[in-house]
């Protein structure tokens, strides 16, 4: 039994320390397979994905050092297998990482079919065209995706939807294939440009990351490299949200304010205010907050790895608000555990219609996936009483040292693991 329990009703104040982005370390810890020199990984989150997929490497014969916490040193020159498998791989959504990177390298990959949060339909269709065109014959059976060539050869590609997950693995093995690979419609978030970034350090060519066409060079070998990890914006995102919805004043430092305009501008219209320094953002809400629409679109457009958040927070607001998901189809799961705190929302189809009340009030609630969870934990922290989070591993996968960082700035809240530790947390409150 892990839980959160949380008594509420208190203003975040204070500041906070972001750490690295886990949507880009993931991909960029598959990439640094691609080389048989050793690649020092800085700034890397310590949270449950990024240590799955470091155990599944180092199962394949990759050599891992774990310089500290949040560095790690990395040597893929005695892979012996081609295949990456287990039980835990298998639940996070980055194992197909291994596909683009293993082809790239090698010319074969079998990987498991990856699993990761139940919040829609997330094929992988875009990734097979891509490695198709590059010259690969793909084949699922029995669980597993296997991607294999004789050669692989750039060519231009054109994606029918904008795949964050197509984007990186194509780039990945074009930057290792014959002659120029073009990728047009491709996704423009900052963990695409981060693992651009990071194949270039190693000596890619890779040209027009972050806009919709992406061109790559291939190269006959990568070598090493030493490579800081970006900020985590989702996770910077997600206390600006709770400084808003607890009535707070947070400011989130190690950040790039680049990467979180389409959530700033959304604070600053319900309300908030919202400064900007040069690795900082302060968000103040010393007032009441007011309604506002939005949906969520691919970058630069609002995340939808934020829309639980924010949702969350428009539940408080004076007004009636709409949220509109249009990249997941089943990404409103938490709305029912919100109303058990008193929401007052409604969805129809990818719309939840949100009419704003005074206040929550705390119950006993489970998380459903990472972002929905991080979000009912906003809403415990602003609710009126106490708050009982299970299935606290889904918030696990995508936040380091959670509790903590709430904590410093003046949260109560504390991971329990027996009913007797919740039983002390109550007392300390109560």
């Amino acid at each position: 039994m892990e839980q959160y329990a949380i008594n509420g009703g208190n203003p975040l104040v204070g500041e906070v320390e972001i750490g690295g982005a886990k949507n880009a370390a993931l991909p960029i810890l598959a990439a640094s397979l691609m080389t048989d020199e050793t690649v020092l990984i800085e700034n890397m989150p310590d949270v449950r994905d990024t240590n799955i997929l470091l155990d599944a490497m180092a199962g394949i014969g990759t050599h891992v050092e774990r310089v500290d916490r949040h560095t790690v040193k990395i040597n893929g020159s005695l892979i012996h297998d081609l295949t990456v498998n287990g039980d835990s791989v298998k639940k996070i959504r980055a194992s197909y990482y291994f596909l683009g990177a293993l082809l790239g390298k090698y010319k074969k990959a079998t990987v498991v079919l990856p699993g990761g949060c139940d919040i829609g339909c997330r094929a992988i269709d875009q990734h097979i065209k891509g490695f198709k065109a590059l010259g690969a014959t793909v084949e699922i059976a029995h669980g597993m995706i296997t991607a294999e060539a004789s050669h692989l050869c750039g060519a231009h590609i054109y994606l029918d939807v904008v795949s964050v997950g197509a984007t990186i693995n194509i780039m990945m093995a074009a930057a290792l294939a014959e002659g120029r690979t073009t990728i047009e419609n491709a996704a423009k978030e900052p963990h695409v440009v981060d693992l651009a970034n990071f194949l270039n350090s190693m000596g890619a060519n890779i040209k027009g990351a972050g806009t919709d066409v992406i061109r790559i060079r291939g190269v006959e070998r990568l070598h090493k490299t030493e490579y800081p990890i970006i900020p985590d914006q989702i996770e910077a995102g997600t206390f600006m949200f709770a400084a808003a919805a607890t009535h707070g004043d947070v400011t989130v430092k190690n950040v790039i304010p680049k990467h979180l305009e389409s959530i700033s501008a959304k604070l600053s219209e319900i309300g908030c205010e919202v400064t900007e320094s040069d690795d900082a953002v302060r968000v103040v809400a010393s007032r009441p907050l007011k309604h506002t629409q939005v949906k969520t679109l691919p970058y630069p457009g609002f995340p939808t790895d934020m829309q639980p958040q924010i949702a969350v927070t428009l539940g408080l607001c004076c007004g009636t608000s709409i949220v509109t998901e249009s990249i997941f189809e089943n990404r409103f799961r938490y709305v029912d555990e919100l109303i058990r705190m008193g929401a007052s929302i409604k969805v129809e189809g990818n719309t939840a219609i949100i009419d704003g009340v005074s206040r929550y009030t705390g119950a006993s609630i489970n998380a459903p996936d990472l972002r929905a969870g991080a979000a009912l934990v906003i809403a415990a922290l602003a609710a009126e009483g106490m708050s009982v989070i299970d299935d606290i591993r889904y918030i696990e996968r995508g936040y380091e040292d959670f509790p903590a960082k709430l904590q410093s700035l003046g949260a109560q809240i504390e991971k329990v693991e027996s009913e007797r530790e919740l039983q002390k947390f109550r007392l300390k409150i109560g």
